[in-house]
């Protein structure tokens, strides 16, 4: 692009503050700390709740790593956060850290070479090994209060680098608002709103089967269930009627056998009518069991008839709550086989054969069941090997067992229709976008078959705020918990004393009990809206902030985050905790695969911002539409680059051209006198209304494309149309024209584009204007009635032709042209002519003849002037 007068040696004007080669790079280091000190994305809590955009952002996983997906969905959040505080909004944008739970536990105990024993007392002294030891036998064995102190240490440490890095991304969010999910707010407020639960009847415990992980030794809830395929056989065997016969089962799980409480056949299958309501006798184990009958059973599976253990899987739960049938469990939560014979097996043989499994694994325990079948010659056939789905803890490698064991629970509508109904309603009151994710939302509130399990089997979390006294014969009393209250929290059963006791009264007759469990990670991460929103601590601030205007999140926890929040917030507050929930989509590697540590396919953001800078990746991520699975693509990122390059670049040529802050017009365009300059700035206000109506629907990626493809037109067209005027050239009056049109339009490009690119946007906005374009209005239209918003284009192609003309002369494009036509269509003609005098100063023509035909615009009989030399092939 020229940036001298065309055909002459005059220097173009300069603007005293316009650098001499404009550049990306350090603009994240130097803007973020001028962000920072002048706060421009700060909160102003002297506010209503009419002036408020509150989001309630994902806290990011703390103990990780940070990988190209963050950059994606955060990008995403804060593209709407910079549209709405430039309409005037004042946004509530905090930032947490997700340190609380399985992660961060894991994490500590590897970094520092500890392990957490509850029953140890608290060290105020102690300090972790310098050098941690190899294997996990020979880690420090430390309090629960001291584990947990080294958590917060570490945690704070990483949430350091974590800051960093979504500040280099320009994130606009207000520092002053952070908040992490296990520090003593997070945990006072998650404990208070557990307590509210169970005041007021939404939160209850009980003993129940329950899904159990034997390798963390916790108990694990439906939404973290994952099913994956793995190995397995069907094993046939018969179980002996009355009369001698044999009833054969099929089973994948012949070492739950001594478990079994009945056989059930579905009602309607007339091989086993006749038995129902009859006893038969387990083999090894000698057993007598009821045959009954259950809509459940599948006719065509195995034999037709199924083995009822307590419990083999979720189905075995159905039959055993709706049959009513005895609890015989044999597993215990170590993922063995218990020790002592259980009561149901009297036989000598029996009890021999218990004897055999009792200590084993579930996987020692199957062969030796299969072997002791072999050996009574009660194995019909070989097993047939099978592919079948397994539940698994989502963070776990083995199969989850079903045991028995006293949880807590907060009720969810798994059990109680008017409930569900209740939430699917809730549902109802949030838009989603894209608008499809509500149905994943009310998929999972329905197939749900169960309440919430919140409380869980390890060290570091929210700890249940709830003790139990002890009878004379140190029994504790469930039935009558002890609560702190409000003021105490937030405590820790383990290391405080209930209150109204004394510690040395823990664990003996007569005193009390702590609760050892803690509460299940999202039952603090529902609570982020009460969390950072002050509830129970600062009304008022909470009255201001909610409901939330929007929750940010991935698609692959509507059934985690979304809907425990939604069901926190319908008990405790009865209303929705937000107006509106972003849904974004995965980032997907070549392969078309979802990126995740754990496969291995993630691409570190640090390398890929040093590579292309922040704006070119918050150009790639905004390009894709909430909801969207979209690959990971350099390409696009390069794109980006370009065009935050070319903005730099360009504003810099229109300032140099003359253009002023006194030249950007308010909404009076009689100072156009220029068709083209009115043109474009129709066309600009078409712009600006339609990007405001996609970001006013969430579809900030129509916005952008929008607003670029605006930008190449106006950088390829109208500003090589209108440098001979823009020089004045044709007079002070189409100077002034142009200049007015050149300033506005630069404007309002910079408002349209900066969301998306702050960093690009804010340097040229320093340049020529005061403050930060980040605290600008949002651009409104300048209306132009009269003006053609096709005019620029038409001629933009005649231009297009004539220089194609002198590429195929090949020619250089200072070449002047002598003559030409251009054949256009009436309306086209029209515009050719009312544009004519631009169009003949940046063509470097002397005579260009309109002719009005058919068919579309072109050109022809160019005559060039002759060359000075010959442009080389």
């Amino acid at each position: 692009m020229a940036e001298n007068f065309p055909g002459t040696d005059t220097p173009a004007p300069t603007t005293s503050n316009v650098p001499d080669k404009p550049a990306l790079e350090g603009l994240e280091e130097s803007l973020t700390k001028r962000w920072l000190a002048e706060g421009t994305y700060k909160f102003d809590s002297e506010t209503t709740r009419e002036q408020v955009y509150s989001i309630d952002t994902p806290p990011p996983t703390a103990s990780g790593s940070l990988h190209v997906g963050h950059m994606f969905s955060y990008t995403q959040t804060d593209v709407l956060a910079r549209f709405q505080r430039m309409n005037g909004k004042n946004v509530f944008y905090p930032m947490g850290w997700d340190d609380n739970g399985l992660p961060t536990e894991r994490r500590v105990q590897n970094y520092y070479g500890v392990r957490c024993d509850p029953k140890i007392a608290y060290d105020a002294d102690y300090r972790p090994p310098a050098a941690p030891a190899k294997n996990q036998r020979d880690f420090d064995v430390i309090s629960r209060k001291n584990f947990i102190e080294l958590c917060e240490v570490l945690a704070v440490e990483d949430e350091k680098v974590f800051e960093h890095l979504f500040q280099t991304l320009g994130l606009s969010v207000d520092w002053a608002l952070t908040y992490r999910t296990i520090d003593d707010h997070s945990r006072a407020v998650s404990q208070r709103g557990f307590l509210a639960n169970l005041n007021n009847g939404d939160a209850y415990m009980a003993e129940a089967p329950t899904l159990w992980d034997v390798t963390f030794r916790t108990a694990v809830a439906q939404a973290e269930l994952e099913d994956r395929e793995v190995a397995g056989a069907y094993y046939r065997y018969p179980f002996f009627a009355e009369d001698g016969s044999k009833i054969y089962i099929e089973t994948t799980r012949p070492e739950l056998l001594a478990a079994c409480s009945a056989l059930v056949a579905n009602p309607d299958d007339e091989r086993y009518k006749p038995l129902f309501g009859k006893k038969v006798t387990s083999p090894l184990f000698g057993v007598e069991v009821e045959v009954r009958a259950h809509a459940l059973a599948k006719p065509d599976k195995g034999s037709g008839v199924a083995m009822v253990c307590t419990f083999g899987d979720l189905t075995d739960v159905t039959w055993w709550r709706e049959l009513r049938l005895p609890t015989r469990a044999i597993v215990g939560r170590d993922g063995r086989i218990l020790g002592d014979t259980p009561e149901w097996i009297t036989t000598e043989e029996g009890r021999a054969n218990y004897a055999a499994i009792a200590g084993k694994t579930v996987f020692s325990a199957k062969e030796a069941v299969v072997e002791l079948l072999v050996g009574a010659d009660l194995l019909d056939g070989e097993p047939k090997k099978i592919m079948h789905p397994v539940n698994f803890f989502e963070k776990g490698d083995k199969p989850l067992e079903v045991v028995t064991s006293r949880q807590w629970y907060i009720r969810n509508g798994g059990r109680d229709a008017d409930r569900r109904e209740r939430l699917i309603n809730r549902g109802k009151e949030i838009e989603f976008h894209p608008a499809f994710m509500r149905s994943r939302y009310e998929n999972w509130i329905s197939g749900l078959n169960g309440d919430w399990l919140v409380s869980r089997q390890r060290f570091f979390g929210v700890p249940v705020p709830v003790w139990y006294p002890l009878d004379a014969d140190a029994n504790p009393d469930y039935e009558n918990p002890i609560l702190p209250t409000s003021e105490m929290l937030p405590v820790d059963p383990a290391a405080d004393a209930a209150p109204g006791y004394a510690e040395e009264q823990r664990n003996v007759a007569g005193g009390f009990i702590g609760d050892a469990d803690v509460l299940d990670t999202w039952a603090t991460s529902s609570l982020t809206p009460q969390i950072v929103g002050g509830w129970s601590v600062d009304e008022d601030l909470f009255k201001k902030v909610y409901p939330f205007d929007l929750r940010p999140q991935g698609h692959d926890i509507i059934r985690t985050w979304l809907f425990s929040s939604a069901v926190r917030a319908d008990a405790l507050q009865g209303s929705a905790p937000w107006k509106h929930a972003a849904i974004s989509g995965w980032i997907l590697d070549p392969d078309r695969k979802k990126m995740s540590k754990s496969k291995g396919n993630v691409v570190v953001p640090t390398d890929v911002l040093n590579d292309f800078g922040a704006d070119a990746v918050r150009y790639w991520a905004a390009s894709a539409k909430l909801g969207a699975d979209t690959a990971y693509e350099i390409a696009q990122m390069k794109i980006g680059r370009r065009l935050a390059i070319k903005l730099l670049n360009a504003s810099k040529f229109v300032l140099n051209l003359g253009a002023t802050e006194s030249n950007v017009l308010s909404n009076d365009s009689a100072a156009l006198t220029n068709p083209l300059d009115r043109a474009v700035l129709a066309q600009l206000a078409d712009v600006v209304r339609q990007a405001t109506s996609a970001f006013e629907k969430y579809d900030y990626a129509k916005a952008l494309q929008i607003t670029e493809s605006f930008f190449w037109h106006f950088t390829d067209d109208y500003v090589e149309l209108i440098k001979d005027r823009a020089y004045g050239a044709a007079g002070d009056h189409e100077q002034e024209s142009v200049l007015a049109a050149l300033a506005t339009a630069l404007d309002s490009l910079l408002r349209l584009f900066a969301p998306f690119l702050p960093f690009a946007t804010e340097e040229v906005w320093s340049w020529w204007r005061t403050g930060s374009i980040h605290r600008a209005p949002w651009p409104t239209s300048v209306e132009v009635s009269d003006g053609d918003t096709t005019l620029l284009a038409t001629v933009g192609d005649a231009l297009s032709g004539i220089r194609k003309a002198k590429s195929e002369a090949k020619v250089k494009q200072r070449t002047q042209v002598l003559s030409a036509t251009v054949t256009a269509g009436v309306v086209q003609a029209a515009q050719l002519t009312a544009g004519l005098g631009d169009l003949k100063a940046a063509a470097n023509a002397v005579e260009i003849t309109v002719a009005q035909g058919e068919g579309e615009l072109s050109v022809s009989d160019v005559l060039l002037a002759p060359a000075e030399e010959p442009v080389q092939a």
